[in-house]
């Protein structure tokens, strides 16, 4: 997955937000709620980070080229992050970056969910 790939995907998720920050990270949020962060260190393969459900931490985290999100998984957080293609292909990752989209989205207000247009009428 390339930068252009992993910013139009997550921009292609409704109510989405992109901000460059924490030292070149491409974080994207939704309701001002971060639920991908991707990282590029000079020009080798990403490493993004996503929020996902207990079982999927559970399964991921002792998985060939990902690993607990660092920082986030420390905190008790469940974050994984994707360092290396080997078991996680770029169609699984899009579906887990859906996912995360899915579960930050959850924890908005009813007020936030209405005003992103989220919120089921």
């Amino acid at each position: 997955m390339t930068l252009d790939d992993y910013n139009g995907f997550c921009a292609s998720l409704p109510s989405t937000t992109h901000v460059v920050q924490w030292g070149g990270a491409h974080v994207w949020k939704v309701g001002a709620k971060v639920f991908a962060i991707g990282g590029w260190d000079q020009g080798q393969q990403p490493f993004v980070t996503f929020k996902c459900s207990d079982i999927a931490y559970d399964v991921l985290k002792e998985q060939p080229g990902l690993r607990p999100a660092p920082y986030l998984a420390s905190r008790g957080m469940k974050w994984i992050q994707r360092q290396t293609s080997q078991t996680m292909d770029d169609g699984a990752l899009k579906d887990y970056l859906r996912e995360s989209h899915r579960l930050v989205a959850l924890k908005l207000t009813k007020q936030a969910l209405r005003e992103l247009g989220l919120a089921a009428s």
